[in-house]
């Protein structure tokens, strides 16, 4: 619940702020994409500004987007590597509990027996 009050509290101003600069620059700007002769037909667009900003916003969070999961792909590996060997340990540890078990059956458990005297001397004070 709370998350959600806090997306509501960043989008709904993000989005304010989005329609109002929208409505506040509709005219008309020319995209040329020939350095060497903008005035060229088949590569100059008119485009509403607001829609070029929004257009080069988009561009900019995917670009973002995509040099961050390139960023991170050191920290997927080690998370896919700690899995397999958390994988392979389960295995390991089920194996050696079949096996404990089918040696406490077969044989016959002992008495307990005190643990040996330590022939350390105490240090001396």
């Amino acid at each position: 619940m709370l998350r959600k009050i806090f997306t509501a509290l960043i989008l709904l101003p993000l989005a304010i702020i989005v329609v109002s600069l929208a409505v506040a620059n509709r005219e008309n700007v020319t995209l040329s994409f020939d350095p060497f002769d903008p005035g060229h037909p088949a590569l100059t667009r008119a485009l509403p500004l607001y829609l070029l900003m929004l257009m080069l916003l988009i561009g900019g969070v995917f670009v973002g987007g995509i040099a961050a999961w390139l960023r991170q792909g050191k920290w997927r590996r080690a998370a896919r590597l700690a899995d397999a060997q958390a994988r392979e340990l389960r295995v390991e540890v089920d194996r050696l509990r079949r096996r404990l078990g089918s040696a406490t059956l077969a044989a016959p458990s002992l008495p307990a027996q005190p643990a040996p005297r330590l022939s350390i001397p105490p240090p001396a004070a």
